[in-house]
C-alpha cells in the first residue's frame, strides 16, 4: 500500500505547466503536509482515498487565498481553464462556488480559491465534504478526519514562509 501511495504522490507531484515539485514537509493524521513553489511557497496538505481521488486544502501564497482542489484520473471530461459550478456541503451546510478545472501532470482535476484564508479553517472545523456537480450529482464525498490537526502544521508552514 505505501508502494501504492508513493507513486501515486509520484504521479501527482510530477506536474505540467508551472510544474515545480512540491516540498514535502511531514506527515500528520493521514495527511502530507507540503510546500508548493509554484503558489508562492504555499503550504497544504494531502491525502489520497480509496478510490484514487486526491484532495488538496491549502494556501495560495501568490494571490493570497485559501483552496481546495480535487484530482481523479476518471474525470476526463474536465477541461483546463473551464469555470465549472458546483455546490459542496460541509457537514450539512451548503455553499455555491465555481470550480477551475485543471490537469496534474494528466490527471484532471478541479480547484476552488477563496479570498478569504479563513475559510481553510472552516473546512477543518467539519467532519465531512461533499461535493456536487451542477445537475446535483454527488462528485465526491470525503472524510475530514485529521484535517483540522493538519491544517495546524500547514498555518504554521505558511506562517514560517512569509
Amino acid at each position: 500500500m505505501t508502494r501504492l501511495l508513493a507513486l501515486i504522490f509520484a504521479a501527482f507531484t510530477a506536474t505540467a505547466a508551472l510544474s515545480q515539485e512540491l516540498i514535502d514537509k511531514g506527515f500528520v493524521e493521514g495527511w502530507n503536509i507540503m510546500m508548493d513553489p509554484a503558489l508562492g511557497n504555499g503550504c497544504l496538505i494531502q491525502t489520497v482515498y480509496q478510490d484514487l481521488s486526491v484532495v488538496r486544502i491549502g494556501y495560495d501564497a501568490l494571490d493570497n487565498r485559501g483552496y481546495f482542489a480535487v484530482y481523479n484520473k476518471a474525470w476526463g471530461e474536465i477541461e483546463h481553464g473551464e469555470s465549472y459550478p458546483i455546490r459542496f456541503e460541509l457537514d450539512s451546510k451548503s455553499y455555491a462556488a465555481t470550480a477551475i478545472g485543471f490537469n496534474q501532470g494528466r490527471v484532471p482535476g478541479a480547484t476552488v480559491f477563496f479570498t478569504d484564508r479563513r475559510f481553510v479553517d472552516v473546512i477543518a472545523q467539519n467532519r465531512t465534504m461533499t461535493v456536487y456537480n451542477s445537475t446535483g450529482d454527488v462528485v465526491m464525498a470525503i472524510d475530514l478526519k485529521g484535517t483540522a490537526k493538519a491544517l495546524e502544521y500547514a498555518r504554521e508552514c505558511q506562517n514560517r514562509t512569509l
